[in-house]
């Protein structure tokens, strides 16, 4: 009797859950659709925007272009005169040994590149984009604007040492606006840097890199195969290519950053240097305020060519020293010829500083002056020796043997 009230009661209570689950699904099914579902899925979490400063990089990198384009300008150059030519050019490596030789004519068309800069027709460019070997003449200097259109030029100043020349339009002929100068001491590594220029003759071209790294030293070799070592360069990623001499190194906001000066040649790529911007500021109001052409301090020559010690130079002479720089050639009648250095010697100290690596050992002389006496440990020979040597001038190697320099030219006459 118990059993069977007990089974409907349970077919009654199991019908009524089973109903009962498919009515709330049903209720389910036509109440919360409208928020789940796909369509409805709640939102995934997102970071913050980054901070553009008023766009993308590549958007404030094609309007600081743009603003600073009408500024950039290229520099055609004109040279006549005489080029000495040594009659064996390997006596040209042997820093400033000058053999015999002719001067023949010369004649060449030269690039660069430049911009504009303040509200008196000034353009600045690098020195050595308009200053000839010694013994020719710049006959004509004319500035292209980005238009096209063309105006003669003249030389008002140039600081060799620095590498900056400030020319002049001599025509009246209206500039674009003066490009602005950065501060370069507040620059960051690895913010972006961007080139612009004539490279090749490749009218406005444009390259983008980076900030690499901050005073560096490299020697330059100018146009008479004299080497000059620039000192506190800014390292760039921006390709500079000849015929970018001269132009703008500008960042984001289109201001300049530096003065696009050389290239790490083919050693490297992605190497390039310019000028500091603080530097040009300072070296161009001198060059505004003092006209004319201001040639490098001289450089502290000894008169031999280093390199470091090989095995093969230790087989030759018989050296099994540790340490020290091998003299590969001596100028005859330099201070190191005088004080008895001889090619096959190794340099073991310098002023009691110990170097065996030639390109520091001709850093650590670079950085003395003519008429400095230093003290030179040397080997030669199979016995140590000291000499005490007075350093002379660097010779000039594009000037002929008794060849008097040409006349400077005047800042007011035709360069």
């Amino acid at each position: 009797m118990l059993r069977q009230r007990i089974l409907p009661a349970a077919i009654i209570a199991l019908s009524g859950a089973v109903i009962g689950s498919f009515l709330m699904m049903l209720y389910a099914s036509t109440h919360f659709v409208a928020v789940t579902g796909p369509p409805h899925d709640p939102p995934a979490a997102a970071a913050a925007p980054l901070s553009t400063g008023g766009g993308s990089d590549q958007e404030r990198i094609v309007s600081a272009v743009k603003r600073v384009k009408p500024s950039v300008v290229a520099i055609d150059v004109s040279v006549n005169g005489k080029q000495y030519i040594p009659v064996d050019p390997i006596m040209q490596q042997f820093f400033g040994q000058q053999g015999p030789g002719v001067l023949q004519p010369y004649s060449a068309k030269d690039s660069g590149s430049g911009f504009v800069y303040g509200t008196q027709g000034y353009i600045v460019t690098n020195a050595h984009v308009v200053r000839p070997i010694p013994g020719a003449q710049i006959t004509s200097i004319t500035i292209v604007f980005p238009n096209g259109e063309k105006a003669p030029a003249k030389l008002v100043a140039a600081n060799v040492g620095a590498d900056l020349a400030l020319l002049k339009v001599t025509d009246g002929h209206h500039l674009p606006a003066s490009l602005a100068l950065a501060d370069s001491d507040k620059l960051e590594q690895g913010q972006w840097a961007i080139a612009i220029g004539e490279p090749y003759e490749l009218q406005q071209s444009v390259t983008v890199g980076v900030v690499s790294a901050f005073d560096r030293s490299e020697p330059i070799q100018t146009e008479s195969g004299q080497s000059i070592t620039f000192k506190g360069l800014l390292q760039t990623s921006a390709p500079i290519n000849f015929g970018n001499s001269g132009g703008p190194l500008i960042d984001m906001n289109g201001n300049v950053i530096g003065v696009n000066q050389s290239t790490l040649g083919g050693r490297a790529q992605g190497i390039g240097f310019a000028i500091p911007s603080n530097t040009v500021k300072r070296v161009v109001d001198q060059m505004i305020a003092h006209p004319g052409i201001t040639q490098p301090p001289a450089e502290a020559f000894m008169g031999v060519e280093l390199q470091s010690v090989s095995s093969g130079f230790r087989n030759q002479t018989n050296y099994h020293g540790q340490g020290g720089v091998a003299v590969i050639q001596v100028v005859s009648g330099s201070p190191a010829d005088s004080a008895g250095i001889q090619p096959g010697d190794v340099i073991l100290k310098l002023n009691g500083k110990a170097f065996n690596d030639g390109a520091a050992l001709s850093t650590a002389i670079g950085k003395l002056k003519p008429g400095d006496h230093v003290s030179v440990e040397f080997w030669s020979g199979g016995t140590k020796r000291l000499a005490q040597v007075t350093l002379g001038a660097k010779p000039d190697l594009g000037q002929a043997p008794d060849q008097q320099p040409p006349d400077q030219q005047q800042p007011d006459q035709q360069p």
